[in-house]
């Protein structure tokens, strides 16, 4: 099957968790926003849910479809939240950010009692860091400072950009796109990123994902934590 039908057939088997009465973490991503049409179609036939988005952009696409939204502030315990992933390792640890919404991904995350990832096999790594950097999300102020306390840690690290400009997250803070050769303890390196003063957040997700569903060649297959 071709990427995208992989895609949202992953995010349509995430949305069969879905039930009247529930909050709902709405990530961010090209994978996710299968999951937010499916949603809309379901919602106009009568499926009663609050989603809390993860980024502007899927707040407007989720508006579009009909979906009602609200905040962490009104509803801080989030039932389920279904979120793509950019790496996943044989553990389900996740790198997630290349969309630059980590920083909300990881707060509703962590407000959430169940984490679904959606992806396709391409994103199944045997280590994080195997395919695409990590993204930590820094402040503004000193961010050369920060990025010199960040290069002790990766091999080295680059200040996103888009179409020629200074990327912004949706928090109104820049990006940093950190190499490594391999990511060989997850937790320890979230840890030591997080410690470095001018850090907001760093996209490795350690121990969040309770299930991946994932599109193959061969069909859609499920992992479970």
């Amino acid at each position: 099957m071709e990427k995208e039908r992989l895609k949202e057939l992953a995010a349509e088997k995430a949305v069969e968790e879905v039930r009247s009465g529930m909050i709902l973490g709405l990530g961010t991503g090209s994978t996710i926003y299968y999951a937010l049409l499916k949603l809309g179609q379901m919602v106009k036939v009568g499926l009663d849910i609050i989603g809390i988005p993860t980024s502007e952009q899927t707040s407007q696409i989720a508006e579009e479809q009909g979906i009602r939204l609200s905040t962490v502030m009104e509803n801080p315990v989030i039932d389920l939240t279904i979120d793509g992933a950019d790496e996943v390792d044989p553990s389900l640890n996740l790198i997630k950010g290349l969309g630059g919404a980590l920083v909300r991904e990881k707060i509703i995350a962590h407000a959430s009692n169940r984490l679904v990832i959606v992806a396709d096999e391409s994103k199944i790594v045997d280590y994080l860091g195997a395919k695409v950097p990590l993204p930590v999300e820094v402040v503004q102020f000193g961010w050369e400072s920060t990025q010199m306390a960040l290069n002790q840690i990766c091999q080295r690290s680059v200040l996103r950009q888009v179409d020629d400009q200074t990327f912004r997250s949706d928090n109104g803070n820049f990006i940093l796109d950190c190499y490594f050769d391999q990511i060989s303890d997850p937790k320890q390196i979230e840890i030591r990123i997080n410690g470095i003063p001018g850090v907001v957040d760093n996209g490795l997700f350690v121990g969040r994902a309770d299930r991946v569903i994932f599109g193959a060649a061969d069909g859609i297959q499920t992992q479970d934590r």
